[in-house]
């Protein structure tokens, strides 16, 4: 997600300075180089030689003749982005009234008249956070085209955001926003029917293929929309659904302002009817399944310029079967390009699948993507945006 990226990590005097250290290492195993700018508040908290350990490179403590400021965050500096991970609300309103008495604080303001990307990651107590001069700060900051990752709101603090969110919004500030100004809906995750009110009819899908394609379009600059089971996340609004006949709805009611819907979601085959109450267990049982309605199909009834992405799961491991639903899906609804996998995929890391655009017609056709489900993402996202944009 951030291959090739150049983080100058400006830290502040949070106690939330103690998570930099893994925040460091997740950035790096995102892809990104690393360089540590600390205040002095900060070094008090965290131990300068913590960050030198987790960067593999020395960290700036203060200003010298060498200006390190203009080194990583000038015109033509190292850095790519600056991002302040933990900031204090002191930190913020120094920023917004150009301040520089830290070399955070200096590397911001360098970095905001050389328009190098600036993400703020705020972390304070939340009366600190609802002080009418840091939210007067963090707005006047904010229409300077600064990215802020809002704080987890917790036990009377706002706590540092997420590693998985503050990489996402790293991310996004230093990749082109090619889907900026779409609206993307995507489905993701199991669906369950409900026997009785206890048990259900579900599959073994995680949902993480749909995340990830969700954070990339996010990534990407898209408003995204996601529509699964399951919790919320940092990059897109989540309606959270259960059945088929919901994830239906759900869906049918987003596409209304959507630019491309990504159907990325295992859905139910059967459903069938609920029992009132628990059923005895002990003896044999027999239910009556009946077919859920098909998702795509009927999204592509009620939106039928809509761009649609499908998947297609199949138990074979053989590529000519799985191009050959794939392609009998396609045609039949019309899809923009389908993903074709092998099921025995579901609920693990890595996945490979065939990627089957409107031209494919045998296997050499299709761009074939081994490896983690972020990378398949993040390949999905690449080609709607090509989509969108030709």
């Amino acid at each position: 997600m951030l291959d090739g990226v150049n983080v100058a990590l400006g830290v502040t005097g949070s106690i939330a300075a103690v998570k930099t250290v893994e925040l460091a290492h997740e950035l790096r195993r995102q892809g990104a180089t690393v360089r540590a700018l600390m205040s002095e508040s900060a070094a008090g908290v965290i131990h300068p030689w913590a960050l030198e350990f987790a960067t593999e490179r020395d960290v700036v403590t203060e200003i010298t003749g060498r200006v390190e400021h203009v080194e990583l965050c000038g015109r033509d500096g190292w850095a790519d982005v600056l991002l302040i991970a933990p900031t204090t609300a002191n930190t913020v309103g120094k920023i917004a009234g150009a301040v520089d008495d830290t070399p955070v604080t200096t590397a911001a303001t360098t970095a905001l008249g050389a328009d190098v990307p600036v993400v703020v990651v705020p972390a304070m107590h939340e009366p600190m956070y609802d002080h009418p001069g840091v939210v007067a700060a963090i707005d006047r900051v904010e229409s300077w085209g600064v990215d802020f990752v809002d704080p987890r709101i917790e036990e009377g603090k706002a706590k540092i955001a997420t590693a998985e969110a503050i990489v996402t919004a790293t991310a996004r500030a230093t990749t082109t926003q090619d889907l900026a100004g779409r609206n993307i809906v995507v489905t993701g995750g199991a669906t369950s029917e409900a026997i009785d009110p206890i048990r259900v009819l579900t599959n073994r899908a995680s949902g993480r293929t749909g995340r990830e394609i969700a954070r990339a379009c996010h990534v990407r600059g898209a408003e995204v929309t996601l529509i699964h089971d399951g919790p919320a996340v940092p990059y897109a609004d989540v309606v959270e659904i259960e059945s088929a006949a919901e994830m239906l709805a759900a869906a049918d009611a987003a596409c209304e302002a959507a630019d491309a819907m990504i159907s990325a979601a295992a859905i139910g085959d059967y459903t069938v009817q609920e029992a009132s109450a628990k059923l005895r267990s002990g003896e044999a049982r027999t239910l009556e399944l009946e077919p859920t309605p098909k998702v795509l199909d009927s999204i592509r009834q009620g939106h039928p310029e809509l761009p649609l992405i499908g998947f297609k799961a199949e138990t074979t491991s053989d590529d000519d079967a799985l191009l050959e639903q794939a392609v009998a899906l396609r045609d039949r609804i019309g899809l923009s390009f389908v993903v074709a996998n092998d099921a025995t995929v579901m609920g693990e890391d890595d996945t490979r699948a065939l990627l089957v655009d409107r031209e494919a017609e045998t296997v050499a056709d299709c761009d074939v993507i081994e490896g983690s489900k972020q990378l398949l993402g993040a390949q999905i996202a690449t080609r709607l945006a090509n989509l969108l944009t030709s």
